[in-house]
């Protein structure tokens, strides 16, 4: 049985993940950053929004 941290629910985190065409993915916290990674990558990838 897990955790449950006190009775409270854990905090949900947003990131934003730049999946590359290779397969790889990297997260970064805002999406801006993970714009300007795709951008320097050659405007190539998608950028999903993932809840921790």
């Amino acid at each position: 049985m897990g955790c449950n941290c006190g009775g409270r629910n854990r905090r949900t985190v947003t990131v934003y993940r730049l999946l590359l065409p290779n397969g790889a993915g990297r997260d970064y916290v805002t999406r801006q950053e993970a714009e300007a990674a795709r951008q320097r990558r050659g405007g190539t990838g998608r950028i999903v929004t993932v809840n921790r």
